[in-house]
C-alpha cells in the first residue's frame, strides 16, 4: 500500500489519522491521529462533530479507546502510532482533494483563495496541478472557515523549490491570472505574536529571531488575510528504502557547532541537513554528519554554507551494516532546549 507524508487517513472507528512517513510497516501506516468524533466538537462533517487533538491527547484517547492503534516499534526503540490494513476504511489524498475542490462550484471563501494559490503556483510558477494539493484540515473537510490555515503542498524535490522562489520573486506585488488579479504577501505584524506563541514554548528563539528565520524561508505567506504554507512532500520516484532497513538507537545529548555541507532535503519531513566541521560543545562526543528536524519550526532554518549551532538529542542510525550519528531537533513539537540557528 503506498501511502506518503500529508496523506490521511479514515478508519472504521471514525477516526482520521494523517501520515507521517514515506515507508511503512508489513501490517500498519505510520501515521499520527488528528481528529476523533466528539459530540461538543467545533469541526462538522455530514452533521456530525468533531475535535481536533493535541499530541497528548491523541495518545491517551487512543490508550483508553483504541490501542490497537499503537504499538512499540523496534526500529525507533519507542511507542509509535500506526493504523492497521484492516482498519483502514478510506484515504484521503491532497493532490485529489485540490482537484476536487478546483472542480467543485462551490463558493466558499477559503476554497476560492486555494484556487488562487493553485493557479498562481500553476499559471507564474509553471507548476503541474497534479503536482499540487491541500493537506491540514481542508483534506479531510473538517475545516473552519473562519480560522482555518492553508496547508498547501507540493510534490517533488525541484516542484518545490520553483514555489519557493516563485514566492519569492512576486510576494506583495500584484499578478495576473488570465481572468483576475491576486497578490501574495509576506507575513505582517498582525501575524507574529500567534505564530511566534504556537510554535515556541521556551527562550531557544526571541520572535525577532523567529520572525527573521520564517520570512527568510518563503515558504510561508498570506493571501487575503489567511496563512499559507508551502510545503513540500516528495514524488513517487523520490521515495526509496523499506521499512525496518534502518535501526535508531537514543545516544544521549549534544549542543554543536558545524557547517551546513547541503540542507537539500532542508523542508522534507524530517528535515536534513548534511553538516561538517563539526565541533562538539558539550554533550556526546560523536561524529555528528547530519541534523534531523522533525519540527516545522525549524525546516528550512538554514542554507548551504552557513555555520550553525544547534542542540538536540544524538541518534545513532544503523543501515546496511554500518552506523552514523545524526542530532534530532524537535523530538517533542514544543521542542523544548532543541535548536538551530546561525552561529
Amino acid at each position: 500500500m503506498r501511502l506518503r507524508t500529508r496523506d490521511f487517513i479514515y478508519t472504521k472507528d471514525d477516526l482520521f489519522f494523517a501520515t507521517t512517513n514515506y515507508v511503512h510497516p508489513e501490517d500498519r501506516v505510520l501515521s499520527f491521529l488528528r481528529y476523533v468524533p466528539d459530540e461538543n466538537g467545533d469541526r462538522i462533517k455530514n452533521g456530525k462533530r468533531y475535535s481536533k487533538v493535541t499530541s497528548d491527547e491523541a495518545y491517551n484517547y487512543l490508550k483508553e479507546n483504541y490501542p490497537e492503534y499503537l504499538y512499540f516499534c523496534i526500529t525507533t526503540n519507542m511507542e509509535m502510532m500506526g493504523v492497521p490494513f484492516n482498519k483502514i476504511k478510506g484515504i484521503i489524498r491532497p493532490e485529489e482533494r485540490l482537484k476536487e475542490i478546483r472542480e467543485s462550484s462551490e463558493n466558499k471563501s477559503l476554497y476560492k483563495n486555494l484556487v488562487d494559490l493553485t493557479d498562481f503556483f500553476h499559471y507564474i510558477g509553471g507548476i503541474p496541478y497534479e503536482k499540487l494539493g491541500i493537506s491540514g484540515s481542508i483534506l479531510p473537510n473538517l475545516e473552519k472557515d473562519d480560522v482555518s490555515d492553508l496547508d498547501f503542498v507540493v510534490y517533488g524535490l525541484k516542484n518545490h523549490k520553483k514555489a519557493i522562489e516563485t514566492f519569492k520573486t512576486y510576494k506583495d506585488k500584484e499578478v495576473e491570472l488570465h481572468d483576475r488579479f491576486v497578490v501574495l504577501n509576506s507575513i505582517g505584524d498582525d501575524f507574529w505574536d500567534g505564530l511566534y506563541d504556537k510554535r515556541i514554548k521556551d527562550s531557544s528563539l526571541t520572535k525577532k529571531e523567529f520572525s527573521f528565520y520564517e520570512s527568510r524561508k518563503n515558504n510561508r505567506g498570506v493571501i487575503n488575510g489567511i496563512l499559507f504554507d508551502i510545503l513540500f512532500t516528495r514524488d513517487w520516484d523520490e521515495i526509496h528504502g523499506v521499512w525496518a532497513d534502518v535501526k535508531y538507537e537514543k545516544v544521549g545529548d549534544a549542543k554543536i557547532e558545524a557547517r551546513i555541507k547541503s540542507a537539500t532535503l532542508a523542508f522534507d519531513n524530517p528535515a536534513v541537513y548534511e553538516v561538517e566541521d563539526l565541533k562538539i560543545l558539550n554533550g556526546a562526543d560523536v561524529n555528528i554528519t547530519e541534523i534531523a528536524s522533525f519540527t516545522h519550526t525549524y525546516a528550512g532554518q538554514v542554507i548551504d554554507g552557513e555555520e550553525i549551532i544547534a542542540q538536540g538529542k544524538v541518534e545513532k542510525v544503523s543501515e546496511n551494516m554500518k552506523d552514523r550519528y545524526r542530532l534530532v531537533v524537535g523530538t517533542t513539537r514544543e521542542s523544548i532546549n532543541e535548536f538551530i540557528k546561525l552561529k
